[in-house]
């Protein structure tokens, strides 16, 4: 199967999409209810292609790029079966892989709320299993009983080894953005995954691309499936009169950035998606003490408190609504100039519904994202989809804000001078013009305007530009980096554009890892993308693998107590020992003689 230019998606049937319902595709009643609640009026192409197929139990093959109904195009077919599937036990039927943690929670969210009325009211219970999460609250949760598991592959195949992930009731597994998880170096895990399912499963398999490696995966592991492809960015919304921009800055600085930027867009009523309910209410009493009028609105809030925070944006008391997704599905207010992004959208396709905000009824509007340099690579999956460049602009500068303020203040001046309301103020000037000449006395008049318009308490504040450049793309895709495996530390270290920093791991040749190991489970357990992990040095008892410098306290936070191939993990920073260039690891607490038993890199005193 190869990709298709056609505005139609292609597949083993020819079947018309036009106006066709979700009740058309066959699914259950108390789904249409979710459906129905959920505000979702008509399936997506990739739904109405696959929906049917899935309903009947088929092996499935699906090309579609992100943010085309994907997620609800697999998880209605496993709700539909989900009370004939139900084991006697408490095991899960079904199983989903994701490549990463933010993806893992977002399809787990929408099965459980697309689930809602399944089972008489009882819903499904579904949790989402990957690393960076506390290991021992997942052994819970599954304990207690579980009908659909979402995971990332490295997670999966931990709890496969420990006996804690049983998948002898697995019905239907779905294997997500399977080419993501391939470039993850996910490719052995997930077949020891496919590998432990029964082999009368239904076996769904989404990828944005087909490389060959895909299409072996599928002749293996499917049964006769059905092959559907999307075109790309077909079923997408129009995004065309929506002026995108996008600020790159690390972290800690984003609130200071969103102020900066609000100060030189000055919106009429703008809406700042947060991931969280407390992002949300942090970020409200933040841009409150820059002086902006916000409100918050998420879930945690009754209908009263949301109708009052809604007539307050429409009345204009407030100008800006901080709110999650959510929160905010269905609203649209007319007074709406402004959408910002407090982060890149996990899925492409929720940043669409995002920004669509102020691009309804022929409207024109700004969508404005502030990211950080590792979410990078997901602003690229999203100009894919939209079809769109997000312009990377610089946050403003103090000089920048404080040219603008001048020039509004100027434009105010001029205004005033065209009206015919100025005598009552003349005996002023003219008692000052004794002792200055009008000029002077115009400058302070201007000054004091001037003054009175400046806000912000991060105006003084140095906010770093954090931009970097894109990888080289390749077949619309970005491309993954090319390892010289033997290449020195100094000559991979100094192909980077950012400070590379050294993680050692506590795990080597002897113990069967591989540079595809390392990868996937950093990027999996730290939400690396790949292409910022390495270069990546594999001795027989341990490893060292760079990545970012700013993100390897984190990382050796995260990978301490996860696990590679099944086999525990401790992690430290990897650091210089001196002038002979030579690097070990760096220890805190007692020395570690088992290290220098085995020739491992000594402990600096």
């Amino acid at each position: 199967m190869s990709d298709t230019d056609d505005d139609q998606p292609t597949s083993d049937d020819q079947r018309s999409t036009d106006d066709i319902s979700f009740a058309d595709l066959g699914l259950r009643a108390e789904l249409l209810a979710s459906l129905d609640e959920l505000g979702y009026e008509e399936p997506t192409p990739i739904q109405a292609h696959t929906i049917p197929h899935l309903i009947e139990r088929r092996d499935l093959l699906g090309q579609a790029a992100t943010g085309t109904g994907k997620t609800a195009a697999f998880a209605l077919p496993i709700l539909h079966h989900l009370d004939d599937d139900r084991s006697r036990g408490d095991a899960p039927s079904a199983l989903v892989l994701v490549p990463t943690r933010e993806l893992a929670m977002q399809v787990s969210e929408a099965i459980f709320n697309y689930g809602r009325h399944v089972g008489g009211g009882r819903g499904v219970r579904t949790i989402p299993i990957y690393g960076g999460q506390p290991i021992h609250r997942q052994f819970q949760q599954l304990e207690r009983g579980v009908d659909v598991v979402v995971a990332t592959p490295g997670r999966a195949v931990d709890h496969i080894g420990r006996g804690s992930l049983p998948l002898d009731e697995v019905r239907m597994v779905v294997l997500d953005e399977a080419d993501e998880m391939l470039d993850m170096g996910f490719a052995d895990d997930l077949e020891a995954i496919l590998a432990a399912t029964p082999d009368e499963r239904q076996t769904i398999l989404f990828s944005a691309t087909m490389p060959p490696r895909i299409n072996r995966i599928a002749s293996k592991y499917l049964t006769d499936p059905i092959r559907i492809t999307i075109a790309k960015g077909e079923g997408g919304q129009d995004t065309s009169s929506i002026v995108q921009r996008a600020y790159v800055v690390q972290r800690s600085h984003k609130a200071a950035a969103l102020g900066r930027v609000l100060d030189a867009e000055s919106p009429t009523a703008a809406i700042v998606f947060c991931r969280t309910r407390g992002e949300v209410d942090q970020l409200t009493v933040t841009m409150n003490g820059r002086g902006y009028r916000a409100e918050a609105l998420h879930g945690g809030m009754d209908q009263q408190q949301r109708d009052r925070v809604m007539n307050r944006l429409r009345d204009g008391t407030a100008e800006l609504l901080i709110a999650t997704d959510v929160a905010a599905r269905g609203l649209d207010v007319d007074i709406l100039t402004h959408v910002v992004n407090y982060d890149v959208p996990s899925a492409a396709e929720s940043y669409v519904h995002r920004i669509g905000r102020v691009g309804r009824a022929g409207r024109s509007g700004v969508a404005i994202t502030i990211a950080e340099p590792r979410e990078q690579r997901q602003l690229g999956n999203i100009e894919r989809l939209t079809k769109q460049k997000i312009e990377l602009a610089s946050v403003p500068t103090v000089a920048d804000l404080r040219d603008q303020r001048l020039a509004e203040t100027t434009e105010r001046l001029a205004t005033a001078l065209e009206r015919n309301d100025l005598d009552e103020l003349a005996s002023a000037v003219d008692g000052l013009s004794g002792q200055h000449d009008l000029r002077s006395i115009a400058l302070a008049a201007l000054r004091l305007a001037h003054d009175s318009a400046a806000a912000g308490p991060d105006d003084e504040m140095h906010i770093p530009d954090a931009r970097r450049d894109r990888p080289p793309r390749r077949n619309g895709r970005d491309a993954a980096p090319q390892r010289d495996r033997n290449g020195t530390f100094e000559e991979r270290a100094r192909d980077n554009d950012e400070a590379t920093g050294f993680l050692y791991i506590t795990l080597g040749r002897r113990a069967g890892v591989r540079p595809g190991d390392l990868v996937g489970a950093i990027a999996n357990e730290v939400g690396l993308p790949g292409r910022q992990i390495g270069p990546i040095r594999i001795a027989d008892q341990y490893s060292v693998v760079g990545i970012p410098e700013r993100e390897v306290e984190r990382a050796v936070s995260v990978m301490n107590g996860s696990a590679i191939r099944g086999k525990p993990v401790k992690a430290r920073r990897f650091v210089e020992q001196g002038d002979d260039g030579d690097r070990r690891p760096e220890r805190r607490g007692h020395r570690g003689s088992d290290q220098r038993k085995h020739g491992r890199p000594q402990r600096r005193d």
